[in-house]
This record gives C-alpha cells, sequence and structure tokens, in this order.
C-alpha cells in the first residue's frame, strides 16, 4: 500500500508539473508571439520618422524611438531588437514608424537600412550661403561640409564651373533623396539634375541669345530680382536686357548693385550706390556680372531662353507699387516713368 501511495505521489506530481509546465510554455509561448508577431507601432493616424546618424549608438536609436512616443512597448521593443542583433547592425539614415508594423517587421527594416526618401526642396536662395544652410538642413551632410565643397577650386571646375557660377548648377525644385546623403553625393546628383535640365531644346535657345547655360543663369537671376512677384512679366524684363546686350548697353539693373552692396534692405538704390566700384555693378561695367545674385526660378530661366520680343530698352517700377513695371522706348519717356515712381518714394518717405 506504501509503495502504492509513493506511486501515485510522483504521479500527481509529475501530472502538476507537466500541467503547471504546459501552461508556462504556452503562456510563454503565447507572450513570444506577441511580442514578436503582434503589432507594436501606433502612429495614430500620423507619419511618424526617426533620423539615425552615422556612428549612432543602440541607446542613442532607442532614444529617438522613445522619443515619437509611438512604441505601445518598449521593453518588448528592445528585447526583439537584442534578440535580432541589431545593436551591431545599425545603419544610418531616415526612417518610417511605420502605424501597425510589429517589433520584428520594425527591427527588420532598420536593420536592413529601409529608408524612406526625405523631400529636399529650396527656392528663394539669395547667396551660396543660403543654399548650403538650406540643403543641410534636410540631409545629414553639414552646412560646413558643403561650403567647403563649392569653395573647392578644383573640385568645381571638375563640375564645368568656378566657384561663382556654381551656383547655377543647383536648379530649385523638390527632389527626393536619402537624407544619409553626402555632400559629394547630394552634388553630384544636383549635377545630374542639372543635365537633365539642359535638354537639347534648351541649349538651343540658348546659344540663338548668345548665351551660354551659366549666361542664362546669371541673367535670369537679375530677371528674377527685378520680378520676384509677377511671373507673367518675366519674359517682358528679359527681353529688355536681352535688348540691351545686344546694342552694347550697359544692364543698368538696380538689383546688381544691391547685391555688390551686401545690403539687401535697400528699397532705394542712391548714387553713392551706384559709385561702388564692384564687377556686380552694371551701372558701372557693360555686359553680365561675374555670376548670379540668386539661385533664378526655373520659371526666369525659362523667361531669358523665351523672351517677350520687344523695343523696350527701359523699365522701372510702377508708381502704384503693385509690383509690375512701366516699359519704354526712349529715354525720354522713361525719364517720365522713373520721375513718377520717385514722387511716390518720395510721398511714401521711403528714403533707402
Amino acid at each position: 500500500m506504501e509503495v502504492q501511495k509513493k506511486a501515485r505521489k510522483k504521479s500527481n506530481a509529475l501530472r502538476n508539473f507537466l500541467v503547471v509546465g504546459g501552461i508556462l510554455f504556452v503562456s510563454f509561448s503565447y507572450y513570444a508571439y506577441q511580442i514578436v508577431y503582434t503589432p507594436n507601432i501606433d502612429t495614430h493616424g500620423k507619419h511618424s520618422y526617426i533620423r539615425i546618424p552615422r556612428g549612432a549608438t543602440f541607446e542613442q536609436v532607442m532614444d529617438s524611438v522613445e522619443q515619437e512616443k509611438v512604441v505601445i512597448d518598449l521593453l518588448s521593443f528592445r528585447f526583439i531588437a537584442k534578440l535580432m542583433d541589431y545593436p551591431k547592425l545599425i545603419k544610418p539614415g531616415h526612417y518610417e514608424l511605420v502605424n501597425g508594423a510589429t517589433n520584428y517587421q520594425m527591427i527588420g527594416r532598420l536593420r536592413a537600412g529601409i529608408q524612406s526618401p526625405v523631400k529636399l526642396t529650396f527656392n528663394n536662395i539669395r547667396i551660396k550661403k543660403d543654399l548650403t544652410a538650406k540643403l543641410s538642413t534636410d540631409i545629414s551632410a553639414t552646412q560646413t561640409e558643403l561650403d567647403s565643397l563649392l569653395r573647392n577650386t578644383k573640385y568645381v571646375q571638375n563640375l564645368g564651373f568656378d566657384t561663382t557660377t556654381i551656383m547655377t548648377m543647383f536648379i530649385p525644385n523638390t527632389y527626393e533623396l536619402y537624407w544619409n546623403t553626402s555632400g559629394r553625393e547630394l552634388i553630384k546628383r544636383m549635377k545630374k539634375e542639372y543635365d537633365a535640365f539642359w535638354t537639347p531644346a534648351r541649349v538651343a535657345k540658348a546659344k540663338a541669345q548668345g548665351l551660354s547655360k551659366t549666361e542664362v543663369s546669371t541673367l535670369a537671376s537679375i530677371v528674377e530680382a527685378e520680378q520676384a512677384v509677377h511671373p507673367d512679366e518675366r519674359r517682358r524684363i528679359a527681353g529688355v536686357y536681352l535688348n540691351r546686350l545686344k546694342t552694347g548697353l550697359p544692364l543698368q539693373a538696380d538689383p546688381t548693385v544691391v547685391f555688390a552692396v551686401g545690403d539687401f534692405t535697400i528699397r532705394r538704390v542712391l548714387n553713392e550706390h551706384l559709385r561702388l566700384d564692384s564687377p556686380y555693378n552694371t551701372y558701372k561695367y557693360k555686359g553680365l556680372p561675374p555670376g548670379p545674385i540668386n539661385l533664378p526660378s526655373i520659371t526666369s530661366i525659362d523667361a531669358v531662353l523665351n523672351p517677350e520680343q520687344h523695343d523696350y530698352i527701359y523699365f522701372c517700377a510702377k508708381e502704384d507699387f503693385s509690383g509690375y513695371h512701366n516699359f519704354a522706348v526712349t529715354q525720354a519717356e522713361h525719364i517720365r516713368n522713373a520721375r513718377k515712381y520717385q514722387q511716390a518714394l518720395n510721398e511714401r518717405n521711403i528714403l533707402k
């Protein structure tokens, strides 16, 4: 009897062990399944991104993830990341934390370096430092890196430009690229876009005007500065400047003088400004300045390539401050228009 009792106890203990073990196994398996395959990203209907710089540590990545506040269970996210050996496989880039993704799916994307491209948009750029500052806000390349490249005489010469005209290589638009694009990679991409922009048709139109591609962009930058409000007038303004170039008259473009002075708050160009000795002073020197005075839009470039045909030699701002201009064929007519505008400036007490 004693032996039977002991046997039953062992049998019961084994059964209990198996039951408890089974429950634990099922529970663990269920939890394991949950942390691997259950959705763990909830962005609440919005897009959420993290940026991982070169050399980032696992803890830095986790801090970035946590700051987005879209991971439901951070502990399981960390656990799966370590289980998948992610701390040794961190790749820099711009990544979307995908709504509804499981830990396995999200860590898999990070491990594989499956990035989401960023949209790089630049326009209304005045000087080179404005451009590099804008570019460096949307990609990981620093402004210092970009400035250094665009100041490198040999480097920009290999691209077909000099350090003054290199700005014309950047065609304002919206481009998709990866956030961890280096400075050299970005410039290589911009050169590719520039070459694609200058189609045989555009090149032929530039030659018809007696201009190189760089000269077209330089003149377009002046047109852009003269008419930043009403693009529909740019072809007419381009026609004026082309008429002056063809007849050997100096451009006498106020925006080039403002650029030379370096004070972009000037609203009224005075005689003291016109006396400045600078190759950008188109009152003092004939022809185009050495390079662009801003980054012209595609609209302005095409205005130079497709100018309005007319006999206008002069223009000045309208006295109603509408942003449009009065155009003239003769100097006498232009002087009358200029006096009306100057009177309007005086009435508004705009002295400089």
